[in-house]
């Protein structure tokens, strides 16, 4: 990624700064400059693994504002540095408030910010709920792809949870090259099923939809499992409906008891950070006193340094990197500054002399 800079004017006599302009790119231009590019996205976010298992990213841990009288929301801060040809650094600031959808209002919404690693000025503001959602759907594509490679190709998918992120996983699915003989859905909410439903058949998905009334139904109809969902602790736990193997997305992260875990392989995106937060594998940890359940992370698998056997059900549990949102968004903003369309807010940065 190149960055566009402005010198600044000094007083005379001074040394003259180079100080990033600063631009805001708001929800259109993302959603633009990231409509049906899924497959380019999908090797955008690959290639950040493989930066992210080669030591070359700086991803600390997310730190959570939570409220004791609003228990089931929260705002979280994602500080990243991506290193590789195009270095970049920055922040996700993502809320969560799953009551929003009481009203029709998205649970999620976000704002990234980019920083320029040579002064640390920050060089853009972006709509980030867009961002976010769609590095969530491009690591669950590739994760899809990678661990049923070695066992037949998942025809019948099952989506768990059917909000938004669930649709952008279809979509970057499709995209990526998948297509279903059966969708399967499943949700507590009708009205959410009923507008899955809906999105599918009028983005051409050819498979047969079928909506279940028992998640038990669903997970062994189903060769590929996606959990979507905004649960807070585990709500599956008899691995017995895991028997027929699936390829597993557990991308809500605490839908699956340790038991589930256990009887599986299991893949993360990072360990450390998906060890932590009560998240499913956490609570697994906890229950046994090691991480020997975990065999791996999914740039372990691109590069062959784990094998996924077919003969047990594989789950994928990516806690969602800080990285990632800097890797899309990055796409984002030079997709937006090659149209010619950056929105540069002019001496957004007033004071740039020491002395004035």
């Amino acid at each position: 990624m190149s960055t566009p800079r402005a010198p600044s004017t000094l007083a005379a006599g001074a040394v003259e700064a180079i100080v990033p302009r600063f631009a805001v790119i708001p929800g259109g231009q993302v959603r633009r400059a990231l409509a049906g590019r899924e497959k380019e996205i999908v090797e955008v976010v690959e290639a950040t693994y493989r930066l992210h298992g080669a030591g070359r990213t700086v991803n600390p841990p997310s730190s959570f504002l939570r409220f004791p009288e609003r228990p089931t929301s929260r705002m979280i801060a994602l500080p990243a540095s991506l290193g590789g040809e195009s270095p970049v650094d920055g922040l996700k600031w993502i809320s969560s408030f799953p009551e929003n959808v009481r009203t029709g209002t998205p649970r999620a919404s976000a704002v990234l910010i980019l920083n320029d690693p040579d002064t640390g000025y920050p060089f853009a503001c972006l709509e980030s709920s867009i961002i976010s959602a769609t590095r969530t759907a491009a690591s669950a594509a590739s994760a899809a792809d990678r661990l049923s490679r070695d066992r037949p190709r998942p025809t019948r998918v099952g989506f768990f949870g059917t909000g938004l992120i669930a649709r952008y996983i279809h979509t970057f699915l499709r995209g990526s090259g998948w297509s279903f003989d059966d969708v399967g859905l499943y949700d507590l909410s009708p009205e959410s099923t009923s507008g899955f439903r809906r999105y599918a058949e009028q983005s051409g998905e050819a498979g047969r939809i079928t909506v279940h009334a028992r998640p038990e139904d669903l997970i062994r109809t189903s060769d590929l499992v996606v959990f979507a969902t905004v649960a807070g602790e585990p709500h599956v736990g008899d691995p017995a409906w895991f028997d027929h193997n699936p390829v597993v997305l557990h991308v809500s992260l605490r839908d699956l008891a340790p038991q589930v875990l256990l009887a599986s392989t299991n893949i993360v995106d990072d360990v450390d950070h998906c060890l932590r937060a009560a998240t499913s594998p956490h609570l697994t940890e906890q229950l046994t006193g090691d991480r020997d359940f975990v065999h791996g992370t999914l740039s372990d698998v691109m590069a062959d340094r784990v094998h996924v056997p077919a003969d047990r059900p594989v789950v994928f549990s990516p806690f969602g990197l800080g990285v990632l949102d800097l890797a899309v968004g990055s796409y984002v903003y030079d997709e937006v500054a090659r149209s010619g369309e950056l929105q540069i807010v002019d001496d957004f940065f007033h004071e740039r002399g020491r002395y004035g």
